[in-house]
């Protein structure tokens, strides 16, 4: 049976690479993004070189549009295989003005995409996700988000701080253990992903600093979606192994 995939954030960067690699498996990707024009673009182009995908408009915020998408996906499809809550911001990056410790307004932005978003998006996807034999669900976080990595002095992220992001990925990290455990008994297995430092738009100068490609960090999102039976649910992994909560 053909794998039903959907990724959310598909119009650019880790997500539009990471839709094209689960295509290469054979799988049917629907690629959501919340700018219809975007995501079609990006649909369109993976199309040309010959793998099935299809566009969703989706707004990850909006109850609305996120309802609308599951009633296209179930229409479409009956189920779905595979979730990838790609979609994040990390707007304190170019956060302008004075703050103390976090601008305030960004990290608002920050938890409604990257936390809320991810919570209404799995809340709305599961009784698709429970129609598979064998339903993934894939939370990109970040090493960022470790609480272990942000108070370890031998890390290489332990002076950055960013309080939004950091703290919007652990709570991602949160809910993935949360949802295992809710899942438990289910063939339904959750795992959150950090790809890396990767080249995109994510933050600026990353395109041009980050040693990993879009193409290479997308293999760990894959690893997790494709995850055996046997694998345990509600693990944190990055392409070097398990990650430290």
């Amino acid at each position: 049976m053909n794998t039903i995939a959907l990724v959310t954030g598909a119009n650019r960067g880790l997500g539009l690479a990471t839709a094209e690699a689960l295509a290469r498996t054979g799988a049917t990707v629907v690629m959501a993004g919340r700018d219809s024009g975007s995501i079609r673009m990006a649909a369109d182009t993976l199309a040309e070189r010959g793998l099935v995908v299809e566009a969703l408009t989706m707004d990850v915020t909006s109850p609305a549009e996120v309802t609308a998408a599951v009633e296209a996906v179930e229409e479409r499809h009956g189920r779905l295989d595979v979730l990838v809550n790609n979609a994040g911001i990390l707007p304190e990056a170019a956060s302008k003005g004075s703050h103390e410790f976090v601008d305030v307004g960004a990290f608002a932005r920050t938890f409604e995409t990257n936390v809320l978003g991810v919570a209404i998006v799995i809340e709305n996807f599961l009784p698709l996700l429970r129609l598979s034999s064998a339903g993934r669900v894939v939370n990109v976080s970040s090493t960022m988000g470790s609480l272990s990595d942000q108070s370890d002095p031998s890390s290489p992220y332990f002076t950055s701080v960013l309080p939004a992001y950091q703290a919007s990925k652990a709570a991602v990290n949160s809910m993935t253990v949360g949802l295992s455990k809710q899942l438990s008994g289910t063939d339904i297995k959750v795992t959150a992903v950090c790809p890396g430092w990767v080249q995109t738009d994510l933050a600026p100068g990353n395109r041009y600093n980050a040693p990993t490609s879009a193409e290479e960090a997308a293999q760990i999102v894959v690893t997790a979606a494709m995850l055996p039976d046997d694998a345990p649910s509600g693990s944190f992994i990055s392409s070097d192994g398990a990650v430290a909560w």
